[in-house]
């Protein structure tokens, strides 16, 4: 098997690792109190081995005027380096709410300039498209 240039470590050590990134067909709809803060009929959901989906939404669908860049920052050794922003919206705040791999290992390339919130700390509506007989 060939490495990629910028292949991420995790997988190198771990190949039978599972993520899987897909195009979601349906709406997701991100809340943090009165307000949207994304929206989007283009996320992409990923799986991953031992954790719930998560659904990236394309930056160009993301408010950013109601979120600020955060020091926080984490690392995957499967997605690469998170940066991390939190919210301020409707009079009201709330740390890290999102994050994204701006640089991703290229396994995951697919979430390249996506980010993905917590469903935690925001409301995330999931409207699967709906399928016709």
């Amino acid at each position: 098997m060939e490495i990629a240039a910028h292949s991420a470590p995790g997988f190198r050590r771990n190949p039978t690792y599972s993520i899987t990134i897909k195009r979601f067909s349906g709406t997701v709809v991100v809340f943090f109190a009165d307000a949207v803060i994304a929206s989007t009929g283009h996320a992409r959901v990923l799986r991953e081995q031992g954790h719930e989906p998560v659904y990236y939404i394309p930056f160009e669908d993301i408010y950013f005027e109601f979120l600020r860049r955060s020091a926080t920052r984490s690392y995957c050794p499967f997605k690469g380096h998170a940066s991390y922003w939190s919210v301020i919206a409707s009079g009201q705040t709330s740390k890290d709410v999102m994050w994204s791999y701006e640089d991703p290992y290229a396994e995951v390339a697919a979430i390249r300039d996506h980010g993905a919130f917590y469903p935690g700390k925001v409301r995330i509506d999931i409207t699967p498209a709906s399928r016709s007989h």
